[in-house]
């Protein structure tokens, strides 16, 4: 893996940043925020990933599953706790304190998205 900057990726990343803002900010609710958001999140994620790197689509969609939920498991065993940074609001925004084992459905949904998605643009562009 090099660094490698990819514009291409720039416009989706920051879009989906300011979904992401958004929903943190305004909507606190039983679906939107805490599933949606994961959803969103790791094709956030992979976004950043594929502009900062040359990491290709499928490794770099596995890549973003795998922390995703290594970061789900950090919070089951109080990761943030061990590093003593449950009072930084920072950290615990990107660590997460809540272990929730729908969360793991949420990131499979958002790799999933990314996978099917070169599909479901091939099968439009058949069509048309």
């Amino acid at each position: 893996m090099r660094i490698k900057f990819n514009k291409k990726f720039l416009i989706p990343f920051i879009i989906i940043f300011l979904i992401e803002v958004s929903i943190a900010i305004f909507i606190n609710d039983s679906f939107i925020r805490p599933i949606f958001g994961d959803v969103l999140v790791v094709i956030l994620i992979y976004f950043f990933v594929r502009m900062m790197t040359s990491i290709e689509h499928i490794p770099a969609i596995l890549g973003v599953f795998i922390f995703a939920c290594i970061v789900e498991f950090a919070q089951y065993f109080k990761l943030i706790n061990y590093l003593q940074l449950q009072d930084n609001s920072l950290a615990r925004t990107v660590l997460g304190t809540t272990f929730n084992v729908t969360d793991f459905f949420a990131y499979f949904a958002g790799a999933m998205i990314l996978f099917l998605t070169p599909f479901i643009i091939q099968l439009f562009k058949k069509k048309n």
